[in-house]
């Protein structure tokens, strides 16, 4: 076979490489836009393209300190910050470009993420200004919380962990039983729920709307000014933007598939230099780039028995996200005499009963604890739960099974999911208007 016809191969491989990492999601439908009481502020007609993961749109408005109405003021009045963004993503998630999720009535805006920044990080939003969206979701905790419950107001727990609020740009229904609809509607969940952030929403409104910088932003970004759909609109365009960076995984693939296509070739790379340059600097452009960012020989033997039908994590851990989107019984909690049901609660099917959305895998090493219940304090606890099959119970998920690994492959594995850690985009937690 020739190089060139090799080439083309490669090429299909990639193309092949990138469908399949496309994670399956829901189709939900998005709400209607309401009726804007003014105009809001015009924008460019051609979409603005930026890369996300990249600092650019969560840095903050320029400047140190409180935020004060000049910056707030300055900022507005660039009309670039207002005009709609077409985002980019970061190698690795860049095979699921298709299955992004921006609602047709909320576009992004660099202005837009900015003032979802701002709430996101403010506490005023609680009903004793004690508590913010980032307490449960905190960037140096994953945007998560390394508690096995999520903390409310007044030191208030539920039942369930607090799931990771980054990657959520390829994903529609929300929290762990798929209850919110969209991003939107998740943002707002929270503020009135008496255990978590203990506010109205008629109260939390009011309390941003008598801040003259946010009644200044709401009111040239949506035009109406200051309602709780537009907090939500604008805290879930921040949210959508916080995605994983390359992790070792990603700089390795390419490397392992070209490894594998082109084994006799690669032998004599001097060779292939002279018959084939573009093929050679390829592949060593690529291979330089995880050499920077290694994967260890566990972790490569981890990702081999993760992707194969007998390790079947890609049952639910499918696609350039790592997940499926949908709701699975593992058997988890369901020992309990009244055990958390899941799923069933919202579409009283008897198949969603302790059904549970499945989470990425990105960044897994940094959110534990795991499971909908925060029962596994460790990656090598949940290991161990898969390798048993999880508890048995009538409606436990048809994909579970045991695995009968090794004590080398439950490391391997544990090794591979450490390698799907990237970086976070770089985030101003304060800069807030007062």
């Amino acid at each position: 076979m020739t190089l060139s016809v090799k080439r083309c191969l490669i090429g299909s491989a990639f193309v092949l490489m990138g469908v399949t990492m496309v994670a399956a999601q829901q189709g939900t439908k998005t709400k209607a836009p309401q009726t804007l009481k003014r105009q809001p502020a015009k924008v460019a007609a051609a979409p603005v393209k930026v890369t996300l993961g990249t600092p650019e749109l969560t840095a903050g408005i320029p400047g140190k300190g409180p935020l004060t109405m000049r910056d707030i003021e300055k900022w507005l009045a660039d009309p670039a910050n207002h005009a709609p963004l077409e985002v980019e993503l970061p190698k690795g998630l860049a095979a699921a470009a298709s299955s992004i999720k921006i609602p047709s009535n909320n576009p992004l805006t660099r202005a837009k993420i900015e003032l979802g920044r701002q709430l996101y990080f403010d506490s005023r939003l609680s009903a004793d200004s004690s508590l913010s969206c980032a307490d449960c979701h905190h960037p140096e905790e994953g945007y998560a919380k390394a508690t096995q419950f999520g903390v409310g107001i007044g030191g208030q727990t539920g039942n369930r962990n607090s799931p990771a609020s980054y990657n959520r740009i390829f994903s529609e229904n929300q929290f762990w039983d798929g209850r919110a609809a969209s991003l939107e509607e998740q943002a707002i969940g929270p503020i009135a729920n008496p255990i978590e952030m203990g506010n109205t929403h008629d109260v939390c409104t009011q309390t941003v709307r008598d801040i003259p910088g946010y009644r200044a932003q709401f009111e040239k970004i949506f035009g109406d000014g200051v309602t709780i759909e537009n907090i939500g609109k604008a805290i879930a365009s921040f949210e959508r933007v916080i995605v994983t960076g390359p992790s070792p995984y990603d700089d390795y693939e390419p490397v392992r598939v070209m490894q594998t296509r082109y084994a006799e070739d690669l032998e004599d790379l001097d060779v292939l230099a002279e018959e084939d340059p573009a093929l050679h600097k390829e592949y060593m452009t690529a291979l330089a780039a995880s050499e920077a960012n290694p994967m260890s020989e566990s972790a490569k033997r981890g990702r081999d028995l993760f992707f194969s039908e007998r390790g079947n994590c890609t049952a639910c851990h499918a696609g350039a996200n790592f997940t499926d989107e949908q709701y699975h019984n593992l058997g988890v909690g369901m020992d309990k005499p009244e055990p958390d049901l899941g799923r069933y609660v919202v579409t009283k099917q008897d198949k969603d009963r302790g059904a549970f959305k499945t989470p990425t895998v990105r960044n897994v090493a940094l959110t534990a604890p795991y499971m909908h219940d925060g029962s596994q304090a460790t990656l090598e606890e949940v290991v161990e739960w898969y390798d048993d099959g999880g508890h048995p119970n009538p409606y436990l998920s048809d994909k579970m099974k045991k695995l009968n690994l090794t004590a080398q492959e439950k490391k391997d594995l544990v090794a591979f999911m450490k390698a799907l850690t990237g970086a976070f985009p770089a985030v101003e937690p304060g800069r807030l208007p007062q």
